[in-house]
C-alpha cells in the first residue's frame, strides 16, 4: 500500500509544481487546443507536422501553443509572428532544442547545428561560414560541377538506351556524392553505402516519438527500447569516422591545398599540438579548439544538412515545371537564348538565367528545404500579449508562412512571374530580410551552407533543363503528377518523380 501512495504521489508532483508555477502568470499562453492532465496533447502527436500545424493555425491563429506532457511548444504560421521571433527577439529565440536521442548522437550538442547559441556556437559558426562553405573553398565548389556533370552523363546513358530516369534516386546520388566528396575526398562505393546506413539510422532515430522527451521522469523506463538503438548508431558512427580521422592525420597536408576536405579543414583546429595553424586564420585557430566529437559532430550536420535538403529541393524544382509545361518551356528557351544549344551551362550563365531563379525561388516558396524551423527560448518573453515559457520549443512553420493566403496571390499556385517586375511579389528574396519567404531561416540561426546548396540547387535544375527535354512516362498527363509529399527532417515527394529524357544539344556529351 505504501508503494502504490508513494508511486501516486510522484506522478502528482510534477503536475503540481507546474500548476504552481503557470499558476502566477500574468499573460495567458497562446491559443491552442485543450489537452489532458500531465500528457497535454501528446495525442495530437500526427497534427506536428508542417501541414497539420497549418491546419490548426486556421483555428486557433499565427501563434498557437501545444502542451506536449511537460514540454511547451508554441507554433508560429503567419510572417508577422516569424518576425517577431527572428528579428526583434532573435536573441532570446536563439537557442536550439534537441531531443534525447539528438543530444546523445550529436555527443551532448558538440555540433553546429543543435549548440545553444553562446561563444562556442558564434565561433563553430564561422568556422563552417569561413572555411567549409565559403566561395574561397574551391574543392566545395568545384566538386559541385564535377558531380553534376557526371550526373549529366549518366542521363545521356539513359537517354541513349531509352529509359525513364528517376529524379529522386538521382538527385539523392548526385548531393550524396558531393557532399561525401567534401568531406572525407574520394572514398569508395562501399564506405560510401555504409555512411548512408549509418544516416538513414540516425534519421529514424532523430525522428523517432521518445515519451522521455515529454515526461523527462519517465524516460529512464526506455519504454520503446531506443537506448539500445542509439547506442548502436553512435558506436557504428565511431567506428566510421574515427578510421576516416586516423587515415587523414597519417597524411598530414596543408589545409590550403586545393584538394584539401572538410577533415583537412578541421584537423587544422584539432586541440592537438601537432596540429598546423591557419595562414589566414590564426585570430580563429587562437580561439577554437576542436575535438573528434566536435569534427564527428559537424561532419553529421553536413551530411544531414547537404545531402537530403538539396536532393529534394531539385526534384521538387523539376517535379513543378513538369506539372507546370507551360513555365517549363519559358525556362528551356531562355537557357537556349542565353546559353545556346552548343554547349551546357557555365558558371557566369547563372547570373543571366532570370526566369529559372524565379522558378527556383517559388519552388523554395512551396516547398522549403526544412518546412519547421526548431527553435528554443532563452528565457521567459512574451508575443503579442501572450506568455512564451522558458524553455519553450517553437516550430517556425516555413512551409505555412510560404502559403500564407494575407501575403501571397494564389498561394498554392506555381507561378515563377509573381517574381517578375511589376509581378506581385517583386524584389521579395529568400536571404531573411522578407519574412514571407524564409526557407533558409533568418537571424543568428539562419542556414550557414545557403550559397553553396544553392549553387548546387541552380546549377543542377539549369543543367537538367538545358541537356534535356522531359516527357513524363506512359502518356501520363501533368495534372496527374502526384505532387503530395511526406514529412520527415525535410518534405520530399511522396512519389519518387520519373520522367523520360531527350537529349536537345547540339554539342556532344562524350
Amino acid at each position: 500500500m505504501a508503494t502504490i501512495l508513494l508511486i501516486f504521489i510522484l506522478l502528482l508532483l510534477p503536475l503540481l509544481l507546474y500548476i504552481i508555477k503557470t499558476r502566477f502568470q500574468t499573460l495567458p499562453l497562446p491559443p491552442g487546443p485543450k489537452g489532458y492532465p500531465i500528457i497535454g496533447n501528446i495525442l495530437m502527436n500526427n497534427h506536428l507536422t508542417h501541414r497539420g500545424l497549418m491546419q490548426l493555425s486556421l483555428n486557433y491563429g499565427g501563434l498557437l501553443h501545444l502542451r506536449l506532457g511537460f514540454l511547451h511548444t508554441i507554433a508560429i504560421s503567419t510572417p508577422q509572428m516569424a518576425q517577431q521571433v527572428l528579428q526583434h527577439q532573435d536573441l532570446l529565440f536563439s537557442n536550439r532544442p534537441a531531443t534525447l536521442a539528438i543530444k546523445y548522437l550529436t555527443y551532448n550538442r558538440a555540433d553546429m547545428a543543435f549548440a545553444h547559441y553562446g561563444p562556442f556556437w558564434r565561433q563553430m559558426r564561422k568556422l563552417c561560414v569561413v572555411n567549409l562553405f565559403s566561395r574561397h573553398r574551391a574543392e566545395s565548389w568545384s566538386s559541385v560541377r564535377e558531380e553534376i556533370d557526371k550526373t549529366i552523363q549518366t542521363i545521356f546513358v539513359s537517354f541513349s538506351h531509352h529509359r525513364c530516369v528517376n529524379h529522386g534516386e538521382t538527385v539523392f546520388n548526385l548531393t550524396k556524392n558531393i557532399t561525401f566528396r567534401a568531406a572525407f575526398g574520394s572514398q569508395s562505393h562501399e564506405e560510401q553505402d555504409k555512411f548512408i546506413e549509418i544516416l538513414q539510422e540516425f534519421s529514424k532515430l532523430f525522428g523517432a516519438f521518445n515519451v522521455g522527451d515529454f515526461i523527462p521522469w519517465l524516460g529512464w523506463l526506455d519504454l520503446q527500447g531506443l537506448n539500445k538503438r542509439l547506442v548502436r548508431a553512435r558506436v557504428s558512427l565511431d567506428k566510421f569516422i574515427d578510421r576516416i580521422i586516423d587515415e587523414h592525420m597519417k597524411k598530414p597536408k596543408a589545409i590550403d591545398a586545393v584538394d584539401a576536405d572538410m577533415v583537412d579543414v578541421m584537423l587544422a583546429f584539432l586541440d592537438d599540438d601537432e596540429s598546423k595553424l591557419m595562414k589566414d586564420d590564426d585570430e580563429l585557430k587562437a580561439s577554437l579548439k576542436l575535438t573528434r566529437d566536435n569534427i564527428k559532430a559537424i561532419i553529421m550536420d553536413v551530411m544531414f544538412g547537404g545531402t537530403e535538403t538539396v536532393a529534394s529541393a531539385i526534384e521538387w524544382a523539376m517535379a513543378e515545371l513538369l506539372h507546370s509545361p507551360g513555365e517549363m518551356a519559358i525556362v528551356q528557351a531562355e537557357l537556349a537564348s542565353v546559353v545556346g544549344l552548343h554547349r551546357q551551362v557555365l558558371d557566369s550563365d547563372l547570373d543571366h538565367l532570370r526566369h529559372l531563379k524565379r522558378a527556383i525561388k517559388e519552388t523554395l516558396r512551396l516547398h522549403p528545404p526544412i518546412p519547421l524551423l526548431l527553435h528554443e527560448t532563452s528565457q521567459p518573453t512574451q508575443l503579442s500579449g501572450f506568455f512564451i515559457p522558458s524553455k519553450s520549443r517553437v516550430m517556425i512553420n516555413a512551409f505555412a508562412i510560404g502559403r500564407d493566403p494575407s501575403s501571397w496571390k494564389d498561394p498554392n499556385s506555381f507561378r515563377p512571374s509573381r517574381f517578375a517586375p511589376g509581378g506581385d511579389a517583386e524584389g521579395i528574396d529568400f536571404k531573411g530580410n522578407f519574412f514571407e519567404l524564409i526557407p533558409f531561416g533568418s537571424g543568428r540561426r539562419s542556414c550557414p551552407g545557403m550559397q553553396l546548396g544553392l549553387y548546387g540547387l541552380e546549377l543542377a535544375v539549369a543543367q537538367l533543363l538545358h541537356c534535356f527535354t522531359w516527357e513524363l512516362p506512359d502518356g501520363m498527363r501533368p495534372e496527374e503528377l502526384d505532387m503530395e509529399d511526406v514529412f520527415g527532417l525535410t518534405a520530399p515527394k511522396a512519389v519518387r518523380l520519373c520522367a523520360v529524357p531527350t537529349y536537345r544539344l547540339t554539342c556532344s556529351l562524350v
